[in-house]
């Protein structure tokens, strides 16, 4: 199976990759990122990949994945798991955190990587505060992760959750019986077109990502978790940073 992650790591997505210098020495780790590309998410098994790559098996790394995946693709599901993907819990996330591993995790989900492809530019990660949570509880240092590329191995033209929502409401069934999320019309391998987040086959362009400045936080521990809007506050520092690293990266790219 790395043979496999090597020939697309170097071939097919031609992944040019830089900042690890910035990772800190001492953990624990929560690695934050923005994700593209529907369901295939190639910036998330490349990363994991590089990971692999660069420190081995010595200081492992485990990426949270959607329960739904592991319910409703699971072949998909035992691919990632080849490469450190585990289910997306508080649990499972302290579990391996308190083990010395380090976590790799993508707070939009869905709505991050299936957003429209104009909106390629803006760091989306829904408004979810749970990875904020699981840093200060267990003193946790964030390091920012992002990438450029592959919003472009499928084109997202709009996202028509609410409009589906609402014939669900009139009787329409959803695929699977599980609420989607997310909706997609996008244009993308194998489909063609594509109504609703279906597994996609990613284009092969070339992606970039970039590690960012670690960010710790003023205060930890269980008692900030009750503070509202201390942990509102924490969300919207890695965001910034987030944009920043992103929007510099895109620009270096661009020229």
């Amino acid at each position: 199976m790395m043979r496999l992650w090597r020939w697309l790591y170097q071939y097919y997505f031609r992944v040019d990759t830089d900042g690890w210098q910035h990772i800190p020495q001492d953990g624990p780790l929560l690695f934050v990122g923005s994700h593209n590309g529907g369901l295939a998410t190639p910036d998330l098994p490349m990363f994991m990949y590089d990971w692999y790559r660069r420190f081995g098996l010595e200081q492992p790394i485990y990426g949270l994945m959607h329960p739904k995946v592991w319910q409703i693709f699971p072949k998909t599901a035992q691919v990632a798991a080849s490469l450190g993907a585990i289910r997306a819990h508080p649990k499972m996330a302290i579990a391996a955190l308190a083990q010395g591993a380090h976590v790799l995790v993508y707070p939009g989900g869905a709505q991050d990587s299936f957003r429209p492809h104009r909106l390629r530019h803006r760091i989306h990660l829904a408004g979810r505060t749970g990875f904020i949570k699981l840093a200060l509880r267990q003193g946790a240092t964030i390091v920012p992760l992002v990438s450029w590329g592959a919003h472009d191995s499928l084109i997202v033209l709009e996202d028509c959750y609410d409009q589906a929502k609402y014939l669900h409401r009139l009787g329409m069934p959803w695929l699977f019986n599980t609420d989607p999320e997310v909706f997609p019309i996008y244009l993308g391998l194998p489909w063609g077109v594509s109504l609703g987040a279906l597994p996609n086959i990613p284009l092969p362009v070339q992606i970039h990502t970039r590690v960012g400045q670690p960010i710790r936080f003023p205060h930890y521990g269980r008692d900030t978790l009750r503070d509202r809007t201390y942990v509102m506050a924490c969300h919207d520092i890695v965001v910034t940073q987030m944009q920043a690293l992103l929007d510099t990266l895109a620009r270096e790219v661009a020229t």
